[in-house]
This record gives C-alpha cells, sequence and structure tokens, in this order.
C-alpha cells in the first residue's frame, strides 16, 4: 500500500530508471548529460522523466558535470531602469540557452560586490557578469579570484585596469562632444554634469577616472569647450550623487554659485528625476530657466513637458551580447570579434536658449 509520505515523494533517478527499465547509472548518465547514452535509452529516459515530473538535483548534476548552467549577475543598483533593460537582455539569450540567471546588487560599494561574488562561486555559478563598482585594480582582487577558479567573467558598462576580461561597453567620446557642442551653439557656457561615480576628493582635471562611461563623458565635455576656445570649469563636474539627498545638496551648491549653471548634465535617469525634483521644487522651468539633458533614453522621457534631450545607448543589445559572449566562454567556443557600440544624441526640448547676461537664477528657500 501506498502511503501518503510515498506520494509526497519527489521522484528519484531510481524511479525513472525502474519506468524507464534502464539501470540506474544509464538513467543519471542520460539526465545529467554526461557520458555515453545510446539515443534509444535517452528517449525512454526522457519520457519516463517527463511522466514522473521528475526535477533533476542541479547541484549533483554540477557536480558531475562541472557545470551549473548558472549564470552570476551582478549590478549596482536593481532599481536603475539601465540595469534593468541589459538584464531583460540578459535574461533572454541565457534562457534560450539553457542558463539561469543569479543577480546580486552590490549597491555601488566594492564590500557588497565583493560579498556577492563570493557567494555566487559558492554556489558554482558557471560565469559572472559584473558592472564593477570600481575601476581601481587595487579594488578587484575578487574578480581576479572568479578567473583563478576557473570561472568566465564579463564586465559591464564598466572596465576595470589590468584585469584582462571583455567588456560590454558603450563609447560616449564622441556623443557627449556633441551633446556639450549642442549646449554650447545654444549659447550655454556654463554646464554642469552629475554622476553618481564614487570619488574621495572633489573632481579636479588631473584626476584619473579610469576606463569608465564617466570618463569618456567629462572628456566629450573638455574636448568641446577647448574647440569652442573655452575651459570646462571643474567644479561643474559634480561627483558622488549618490541619493536624493546628496543630489539635493549638488543642486544647491551649484545654483548658488556666482555664476551657476545654465544648463544641467545627469548622467543617469535616476540623477535625471532628483535634478528635476530638485528643480521643480525650486520653481525652475526646463528649458526656461535651465537647460537639460540625460543620458539613457526611457519612454518616460518623452512625455515630459517638454521631452527631455538625451543620450540613448543600446542597452538591451549589449546585455544581450554580454551574455552570449560569456556562454560561449563557459562552453570554450569562438564569440565573434567584440561589436562596439556607440551611444547617439536624441535632441528634443528640453534645451533652450541661454537667459540673458545678468539674469539671476531664482533660488528658493527649502
Amino acid at each position: 500500500m501506498t502511503t501518503k509520505n510515498q506520494q509526497l515523494r519527489s521522484p528519484t533517478v531510481a524511479d525513472v530508471a525502474r519506468l524507464a527499465g534502464v539501470s540506474k547509472a544509464q538513467a543519471a548518465r542520460a539526465l545529467g548529460g554526461y557520458g555515453s547514452v545510446r539515443q534509444e535509452v535517452q528517449t525512454r529516459v526522457s519520457q519516463a522523466a517527463e511522466n514522473l515530473g521528475y526535477r533533476p538535483n542541479e547541484l549533483a548534476r554540477s557536480m558531475n558535470t562541472g557545470r551549473s548552467n548558472t549564470i552570476g549577475v551582478i549590478v549596482g543598483d536593481i532599481e536603475n531602469p539601465h540595469f534593468g533593460l541589459a538584464l531583460r537582455g540578459m535574461a533572454d539569450v541565457a534562457r534560450q540557452a539553457g542558463f539561469h540567471l543569479l543577480l546580486s546588487n552590490s549597491d555601488e560599494t566594492v564590500e557588497e560586490e565583493r560579498e556577492a561574488v563570493r557567494v555566487m562561486l559558492d554556489k558554482r555559478v558557471d560565469g559572472i557578469i559584473v558592472a564593477p563598482c570600481s575601476s581601481l585594480a587595487g579594488d578587484n582582487d575578487h574578480l581576479k579570484q572568479v578567473l583563478a577558479e576557473g570561472r568566465a567573467l564579463m564586465t559591464f558598462d564598466r572596465a576595470v585596469e589590468g584585469l584582462e576580461v571583455e567588456t560590454i561597453q558603450a563609447n560616449f567620446l564622441t556623443v557627449a562632444k556633441h551633446a556639450t557642442q549642442l549646449l554650447l551653439n545654444a549659447g550655454h557656457k556654463r554646464i554642469a554634469y552629475l554622476s553618481s561615480m564614487r570619488i574621495a576628493a572633489s573632481y579636479s582635471h588631473t584626476m584619473t577616472l579610469g576606463p569608465t562611461p564617466v570618463a569618456q563623458r567629462v572628456k566629450g565635455m573638455i574636448d568641446a569647450h577647448q574647440e569652442a576656445g573655452m575651459v570646462l570649469d571643474p567644479a561643474l563636474v559634480q561627483l558622488n550623487a549618490v541619493s536624493d539627498e546628496h543630489i539635493e545638496q549638488i543642486l544647491t551648491q551649484l545654483l548658488a554659485l556666482t555664476d551657476p549653471p545654465s544648463a544641467l548634465i545627469a548622467s543617469d535617469n535616476l540623477i535625471a528625476m532628483g535634478i528635476l525634483r530638485g528643480l521643480a521644487k525650486r520653481g525652475l522651468r526646463v528649458p526656461d530657466d535651465i537647460s537639460f539633458v540625460m543620458y539613457d533614453d526611457f519612454p518616460w522621457t518623452e512625455l515630459m513637458t517638454p521631452p527631455l534631450t538625451v543620450v540613448a545607448q543600446p542597452v538591451y543589445e549589449m546585455g544581450r551580447e554580454a551574455a552570449r559572449r560569456l556562454i560561449c566562454h563557459i562552453r570554450q567556443q569562438p564569440a565573434g570579434a567584440l561589436p562596439e557600440f556607440e551611444g547617439w544624441l536624441v535632441a528634443r526640448g528640453s534645451i533652450g536658449k541661454k537667459l540673458p547676461e545678468g539674469y539671476k537664477v531664482p533660488i528658493a528657500s527649502n
């Protein structure tokens, strides 16, 4: 007689083998995808497993095959739609290839990123895609450990100095220059850029920002100013905009300058929303009082009044390519030439002409 516990018990390899009429060893090889199995045996085992509702023990299979069919992905901020879109691209490719994603949020801190890597290695992921918090070689021994343990590794959005792995990122140097030129041609001589990149000191032009999108964007701004016979004021490059509170503090400082900026550039959509919230709080209108440009293009940017001028990038396609290449590396298959992804400018209505000289930007009290 079948007991209640037997009814609730999950089917085992032995159950599948018994129904398929094969040995337990044959069933294990067929279900685990390792060793040599005749096609006729594979078919019988697969049918028996489906009839029983058998689910493989992933840990046991990974111990036998050396693979877990799992990819770890570590991003700086899961709430950032930029990473959400990239993750969708990664997930679509991974699913088609029979892989699952294990996601972790680093909160843009090296400590959290290091812990996420440790957990993923303990989980025996086959490879990791990471948007590194720091591009400095000294901060990334944990990423070198991924390679030392024989796992595949790719960086996304940002490269790491001295780390010999592929990086999927867009090129912003040219488009950053074009966006700045658009503002300069509209008469804006004071253009501020806000980014969440963490640095210990105030930005200066002698500072090295590493192989990052921020470095490209600032370089593009510098080049545009130089071609116009001007110098970008380093005080207008504001980093560490990591929260609404920090964005509010930066806005207060910028607008209190003797010669405040007449145009603002946001490094991502979260910073953009913080800036727009701060401007609205002060009664400042875009572009009547201050012009505005942001990096990343999302549907809400077209719904604003006016629609926002943005620098777009193929984020979904970049996510797909990152996953595709990592899976090729895991399977030791050629991935082909590393593609180049370019950002492009989408001009809309958030850039206005520079206000007359002598106009004072109003600063509302908090």
